[in-house]
């Protein structure tokens, strides 16, 4: 018991230490708040988030592994901006919602959150100037893209800050201590469906199945239900006090959307950039062909395109795509160039290119 007091004695001593140096931060952080609004700079800077863990993983040497210090770093950097300048974030809801929980990840959980009920709902609070970021969904690996938010992005001024990929993890969370007391099992209908192997294992195909508007919901129900259990998101069994039986019950454990951050700002050219646009070609044969031709030309890597109909124009598209590089690159300025009064192209943003290998769990 001695040795375990000396233990206890010595992390209190460190966990003193690593206040006074969080605060020693935030003082700095202050000051570099005072001079952002003095400038008008943007608080939020994923490139200069990415340089930062990037040093701390390379000079790292001890227990810690990336994701940990992802984990700490990232609401140290939510924590430092809300002391820089609160800001309001908005996203598609409801509470509790996948979304919710892709943009608690990033602005920590003393943001300033609000839900609303649609994609276009939050490009319109942007564009009002009611919050200062908006977190969307845009595609998903296995459902494909969100069309919704495509023809959003060339509808509002809003631009594309960052990208996160998400891995989609259902969990199986209920009051009851043993499966066989569970009388029901709320969800939202596509949930559930994604999670019937891991029903068909534990034998909970026959129990009485009520759907629901969203996975949030169903926490919610579940919560107030003492002979239920819900198939729901991390952050919804959090938000209603639910105990989370088992983690991961997805048949796909693969499944991964790629959510936007939006703002109103344009990044600084970092490490690996992403840019995004909406191009509208010629309308003549071999138009689409002669503008991809242009990014090949000057070595620009392509790495997403999507169609979108017009919907004004018949049976015109607009094209979205995404591109390594950034749009103050010199081979990206010249593929610009060369359409420049040939093709509509409206910039959407460029950012850090996170990649799939780095999704949020």
């Amino acid at each position: 018991m001695d040795k375990l007091l000396g233990f206890r004695t010595k992390i209190d001593a460190i966990d003193d230490r690593i206040l006074e140096l969080l605060n020693k931060r935030m003082e700095v952080v202050a000051q570099v708040g005072k001079l952002k609004q003095t400038t008008a700079s943007a608080i939020y800077r994923p490139e200069r988030e990415k340089e930062i863990l990037d040093r701390l993983k390379k000079n790292n040497n001890g227990m810690l592994n990336d994701a940990a210090i992802d984990a700490i770093y990232l609401e140290v950097f939510a924590v430092s901006r809300n002391l820089e300048m609160p800001e309001k974030i908005v996203y598609l809801g409801p509470e509790g919602s996948y979304t919710h929980q892709v943009a608690e990840s990033r602005f920590g959980a003393m943001g300033s959150y609000i839900a609303l009920n649609s994609v276009e709902a939050v490009f319109q609070v942007l564009q009002n100037r009611e919050a200062k970021y908006g977190v969307v969904p845009i595609e998903n690996n296995t459902e494909g893209a969100v069309g919704i938010t495509l023809d959003c992005l060339g509808k509002f001024s809003s631009l594309i800050v960052a990208e996160i990929y998400m891995d989609i993890h259902h969990s199986f969370a209920t009051t009851c201590e043993k499966l066989k007391d569970i009388k029901r099992i709320y969800s939202h209908p596509q949930g559930y469906n994604q999670c019937r192997k891991f029903l068909e294992e534990h034998m909970l195909l026959d129990v009485e199945f009520v759907p629901t508007k969203s996975t949030a919901a169903s926490a919610k129900m579940a919560a107030d239900d003492k002979d239920s259990a819900s198939i729901c998101s991390h952050i919804a069994a959090k938000l209603y006090n639910l105990p989370i039986l088992f983690e991961k019950i997805e048949d796909n454990l693969a499944n991964k959307t790629r959510f936007l951050i939006l703002s109103d700002f344009k990044n600084a050219v970092g490490g690996e950039n992403k840019t995004s646009i909406l191009a509208k070609t010629e309308d003549k044969p071999g138009a689409l062909v002669k503008f991809l031709q242009s990014f090949e030309d000057e070595n620009v890597n392509i790495t997403k395109i999507e169609s979108r109909p017009v919907k004004d124009k018949g049976f015109q598209a607009v094209f979205y795509l995404d591109f390594e590089g950034h749009i103050e690159d010199a081979n990206v300025q010249k593929v610009l160039e060369k359409n420049r009064g040939i093709n509509e192209i409206k910039w959407l943003g460029s950012y850090i290119n996170s990649g799939e290998e780095n999704a949020v769990q």
